[in-house]
């Protein structure tokens, strides 16, 4: 089984409080590659409460987004209906429970192959990408050039490349 891991493709950071023109830009590429994949799809959707300017996160990056049950905080819907299972709400940048889910799902039918697409390459993506190697050591893992966009795109450049230094690859 294939599984394709789509992250935080959630309005907030498409076109809401921490969007960009190329994440704009990436969404009907992740359109296309979430309908035309062959295998198992999860979603991650980045979950904060209204004390997030309180949190770690929020102090450090002080721009309240993903707040639950607001608009900036769904996913675009037009991806959502093609999800496998309801998303893995997570309240900060890494999901221990992909990980777990992952090994949940590779018990049931051997995982050949993780692809990670979504936003934003250097935070959340990057996160998903080293739980899913720390998780599924052995598992070839790949990131979706076309379909991923960082804050910048020089940090977005730098997170490929620090994802290919830890054998996740470039497709």
């Amino acid at each position: 089984m294939k599984v394709l891991i789509v992250v935080d493709m959630q309005h907030d950071f498409v076109d809401g409080a921490l969007g960009t023109k190329e994440a704009v830009a990436i969404v009907p590429h992740v359109l296309e590659r979430v309908k035309n994949f062959d295998g198992y799809k999860i979603f991650t959707q980045d979950t904060h409460g209204a004390n997030y300017l309180e949190t770690e996160e929020g102090k450090n990056l002080p721009v309240s987004h993903c707040i639950k049950g607001t608009m900036g905080w769904q996913i675009l819907p037009e991806l959502l209906a093609h999800a496998n299972e309801p998303p893995l709400e997570k309240d900060g940048f890494g999901s221990p429970e992909l990980g777990k889910k992952l090994q949940e799902l590779d018990k049931k039918e051997k995982i050949e192959s993780i692809e990670l697409l979504g936003l934003c390459t250097d935070i959340c993506v990057m996160t998903q990408a080293l739980i899913a190697k720390a998780f599924m050591p052995n598992t070839p893992i790949f990131v979706n050039e076309a379909c991923v966009a960082g804050v910048t795109p020089e940090s977005h450049e730098r997170a490929l490349q620090a994802m290919e230094i830890c054998h996740i690859k470039r497709c």
